[in-house]
This record gives C-alpha cells, structure tokens and sequence, in this order.
C-alpha cells in the first residue's frame, strides 16, 4: 500500500522525514541493510529516482551509508543516531508548544501542564 504524502511539500523531503524518524525509532536498527530503491520505492508508491535522492539526503546527513555493490546501511554511529533523535524529538516538542500556546496556555504553564499530562497518562494506564 501506498505512503500518504502531503502534496503542498516535496515528496523527497517527506521520504527523507519518514524514513529518518524509522530509523530514529529502530524499526532499521544499526547496521541494518536497507530496502532497495527500487524496493523501497514501490512500497512508497513513488518514483525510484525520488526515493534515490531521499537517500542521498539521509547519505549527506549521516544515517546511511552505502557499500559499493552490497547497497545501503544505517550507520552503526551511535552519536549521530542519538543526535536524529534528539532532533525529532525537539520537533515534535516544539509543535506541542506552539499548538499549546494557540490554545492560550501561557509559556511559564507549559512546564506545568506537561508533568500535570504525564501524571494523568500514567494513572489511566
């Protein structure tokens, strides 16, 4: 099946987002082999020279590397897996805030309201 893309943004960067948070996440652990372009392209239903620049951008940043003829793996460095983490995760933090701030919850709460949301999921689990 198909990935859904959103069609006001480039398709690539959208690949290159996906496929960085699977690999933050571990679903392609360190080390791993990575599906082939072409592979990897027709699950996404997109057009393999999309998805080969896709990888050239995760290449560039770090998380991929290829072996000449073998094809392309996640990078066993741990410091630049930690360091794509730690950027998805002030992404999704920064988007939390700002939907926060719209709400009209004030800067010096959001502290507050995160640890009060915390409290309240631990205790419905």
């Amino acid at each position: 099946m198909a990935w859904k893309f959103d069609t006001n943004r480039p398709i690539y960067v959208q690949l290159v987002e996906r496929i960085s948070a699977s690999i933050a996440s571990g679903e392609y652990p360190p080390g791993s082999k990575m599906p082939s372009v072409r592979d990897m392209a027709m699950e996404a239903g997109v057009n393999p020279n999309t998805l080969q620049r896709a990888f050239a951008e995760l290449e560039r940043q770090g998380l991929l590397y290829t072996k000449r003829t073998e094809g392309r793996y996640v990078t066993d460095n741990g410091d630049a897996l930690a360091k794509e983490r730690e950027r998805l995760v002030d992404l999704c933090m920064e988007e939390c805030r700002r939907k926060l701030l719209a709400l009209g919850i004030e800067e010096a709460e959001l502290e507050k309201e995160m640890s009060a949301w915390m409290k309240r999921r631990k205790e419905s689990v």
